[in-house]
């Protein structure tokens, strides 16, 4: 593993351990060259996915974007960082389980937002206004009105 100090090449692991349920390795390593100390994520990787965006353009998945997308939705609200981590975590599964290497961005955003449904209506209304591409308040009264109901129902 490169060390992100100095760029040598050589480290060591000085601590391993399992984190996030069980779905990744945290290991604590040391540059041999400069001494200094860092961690690295080990993640099982079933399967390659690539997303097919808009006007047919293809990128690799990036768990860290999803993330960050997921991220700004629950921003300021009640929702721990391993919730996203595991919601993240669940969807990045159900993909690569699905025996399919390329998955489209509509069908992430949806399972974005089944997750968020469950998770806080907030975050939910707010990753549904960029995803769904609100342009006016209406657009966000129609559908946190929509959302309310199925809440009450």
């Amino acid at each position: 593993m490169r060390c992100p100090f100095c760029a040598h090449e050589d480290s060591q692991v000085k601590d391993s351990r399992p984190s996030e349920d069980g779905g990744a390795i945290r290991r604590r390593r040391q540059c041999s060259a400069c001494g200094a100390r860092f961690t690295t994520f080990e993640r099982i990787q079933l399967r390659e996915l690539t997303v097919l965006k808009s006007e047919d353009r293809r990128e690799p998945f990036d768990r860290e974007k999803l993330i960050r997308s997921v991220s700004i939705a629950c921003r300021k609200r009640p929702i721990a960082a391993p919730q996203i981590e595991q919601l993240v975590s669940g969807i990045q599964r159900q993909l690569e389980t699905s025996g399919e290497t390329e998955v489209g961005t509509r069908r992430i955003g949806e399972m974005v937002m089944e997750g968020l449904k469950g998770l806080d209506s907030v975050a939910y209304i707010r990753f549904a206004s960029v995803y769904k591409d609100f342009r006016e308040a209406r657009d966000f009264e129609e559908f946190a009105g929509s959302v309310t109901e199925v809440a009450r129902g």
